[in-house]
Formats: C-alpha cells, structure tokens, sequence
C-alpha cells in the first residue's frame, strides 16, 4: 500500500515520505502512525499541487506560426529550418537540383534558399543586430568579411554581432555521401539597443558538448540563453543584450516525449519580460491545461508558469517547442532587408557605406563558401582556429 501510494505522487514524495515514516512509526500506535501517515501525504500532495499549478491566463494570444515566427521585443526574427537534403555525390557536395536563387516552397523535402549549386544562403550584409543559429541536426559552413569562418552543426550554436556591419555566408553542404544531409536549426535576430549598433561585429561559438541541457526521462532542454532547472547558458558576444542578466533573456528549446511534461516558472522580470512560445512538432501540445495540435504561437505572460506537456499517443513522435524570452528594449525599430536600426536615415546610411565599402569587403574565392568534405567542425576567428573538445 506505501509503495503505490508512493508512486502516485512521484519519487520526490516517496523519498520525503520514506525519511518521515521511521520517525513517525517510533512514536506512535499503527492507528496513529495510518493516521499521520494520511496527513503528511496530503499535505505534500497538496504541496506539490500548488508547486506546479498552472493557469490557462498565462497564455495571453494564440496565432498561427507563419513564416518567419512573430517575435515580440527584443527579437526581431525567428525561423525553423527542416530540410530533407538526400546524400551528397562523390565529386562535389552540391545538391541534386539548382537553386532559382529564390527557393522557399515549403511543399518540397527540402530548399535551395539563395544557393544555385550549394543550399543556402551566399554572401549577404547585416547591420545593426545579431544572429544566433542554433543547431539540432545537419551542418553549416560560415563565412565573414572579418576573415572569420566555421563548420559547425549537430547541436553547435553560433552567436554573430553584426554591429556597425558585416558581411556573412551561410551555406549547407552534403558532406555526407552514404546517408542524407538533413537539417534542422533555428536562425533567431536578437536586437541590438541604440548604443551598441555601431559595435564591433564579433562571432562567438558554443560547441554542443559544452551547451548546458537539462536532461530528464523523455526531456531535453536545450539552454541557448537564460538558465533552467540550475542550468545556465554560456556566455553570448560581448554586446549583446543577452550580455546583462536584468535584460532576462531566455532561449530555450525543449524536445519531450509521448507523456512527458516540463515546468517553466514565471520570468524574473514577471510581465515586465516578454515571453512567446512556439509548438513545431508533435501530434499534440497541452500547455497550462489547453490542447494544441497544430503547430501555434502563443504569447505568454512572463509574470506566470506555465508547464507543457507532449500529449500525443503512445508510439508518437517527440514534441518540439521553442520559447524566446526577454526584456523589451522599447526603442524604434527601422528595419530594410538586412539592416536594422532606430531610424530611417539610419538605414540609408546603412545602404550607403555598405556600398562605399563593403564592409571590409569578400576575402573568399566563392560567394557561397564551403570548406573540404573531409574538414570537421572548426572556428576560425581572428586568425585562430579552434575545435570542439575531445
């Protein structure tokens, strides 16, 4: 009877309940020990009850997910990449199929985006804000004005300041040749605030054997920004506004199993913060109590918990969410293509010295960059290259 009591409750209570019992059992007849023991079980059920109750009043909005993502202050930007790229051929890693230099049709396996013979995204300016891409599956060759580059994928996140300008590659060889190539990862714009617009571009790499995960049966919780469960992320560029910790800025991916839940408090900020919650993949989401099974946007608010749960069958496939979380900036937004600032003028400006100087030019051969097949993951930066720890 104490064990199946034990198990409805979960092991945290029956590890509580376990040191209780001798003490009580010592003192007391087995009328008053049945007695007691109904009593400390309430009152902990009741305990963890209030611990995880959840209101459906967190969730303030629902949409749909469209592309890109709506993403509330300080976010710009946010998309899902989820190619089907087959196996690459033995002569080059190009794809089986040209790029139109224009190839969004979500119809498809998989895109060619801007890539003509390679997927992806070839040389492209940015100023006034940063990028983070951040990888679940497949590989990405990056490329910079700075001299700078990278292979990275499999769990790897890439942090890049754009500041005062810089001019990137972002391109998706088939370096395998015996299985497919596929991919999945966010890009995410962070904004910058007015006083650090003009920074210096800087890229920083977190290597996916260093990325903090909260780990649980059925659950992982990718930690990009912000801290979980005792999990801190590591440390984003030196401008970002994910650099102060009053800025509250959370990036959290979670993946759960059929039956499986997870529990987010309420920001630091409270509803000062703003938080937007994005279900991608699964048969079913149940957050706060509401069913969900198409993929949807929720706006949430940041003063209230909220705990989601994959309420798909048994045999389903696992659950994909995203949550971005963060302080607003509350400044004007001017935003053309791949400039964002605080004003128009600021973005003709943008237009003009990008013209004059290409922002320190391309030092790369090709427009659409990528490195050896047999090259692994690796960070070029500022001369160096580095690698992921052994």
């Amino acid at each position: 009877m104490l064990e199946n009591l034990c198990l409805l409750v979960g092991h945290r209570l029956e590890r509580e309940v376990m040191r209780t019992v001798p003490i009580i059992a010592a003192k007391t007849s087995l009328f008053g020990f049945l007695a007691l023991f109904h009593s400390v079980l309430h009152m902990a059920t009741m305990s963890a009850a209030q611990k995880h109750t959840c209101s459906s009043s967190a969730i303030l909005s629902t949409g749909p997910l469209g592309f890109p993502y709506t993403t509330p202050d300080p976010f710009l930007f946010c998309v899902f990449h989820r190619d089907m790229y087959p196996a690459g051929n033995e002569k080059n890693m190009h794809a089986p199929r040209k790029g139109n230099g224009a190839d969004f049709d979500w119809s498809k396996p998989y895109r060619m985006y801007h890539g003509i013979d390679i997927a992806g995204f070839p040389q492209h300016p940015h100023r006034g804000f940063e990028t983070i891409t951040a990888t679940l599956e497949g590989i990405i060759d990056h490329t910079d004005s700075l001299g700078n580059a990278g292979r990275y994928g499999h769990g790897d996140v890439q942090w890049m300041t754009a500041g005062k300008g810089v001019v990137h590659g972002e391109n998706f060889p088939l370096v395998e040749t015996e299985k497919p190539n596929f991919t999945k990862f966010f890009q995410i714009w962070l904004n910058l605030p007015a006083k650090n617009k003009m920074a210096d571009a800087s890229f920083k790499m977190h290597w996916n054997e260093n990325i903090p995960r909260v780990k649980q049966e059925g659950v992982t919780v990718h930690v990009w920004a912000g801290e979980v469960e005792g999990k801190t992320a590591l440390q984003p560029t030196p401008f970002s506004w994910a650099q102060d910790d009053a800025n509250d800025v959370a990036i959290f991916a979670f993946e759960l199993m059929p039956s499986k839940e997870f529990y987010v408090p309420a920001a630091k900020g409270g509803s000062h913060t703003n938080r937007a919650l994005y279900f991608i993949e699964g048969d079913e989401m149940l957050c706060n109590g509401k069913s969900f099974t198409k993929p949807v946007h929720l706006t949430m608010d940041g003063g209230q918990p909220f705990e989601i749960k994959n309420n798909g069958p048994s045999g389903s496939k696992p659950m994909l969410c995203l949550l971005l979380q963060g302080r607003p900036i509350a400044e004007p937004v001017a935003k053309y293509g791949p400039f964002v600032m605080n004003t128009q003028q600021e973005i003709q400006q943008a237009f003009s010295d990008y013209r004059a100087t290409q922002f320190g030019g391309w030092p790369w051969k090709d427009d659409a960059m990528v490195f050896p097949r047999t090259k692994g993951r690796f960070a070029l930066l500022n001369g160096a290259e580095t690698y992921p720890p052994v």
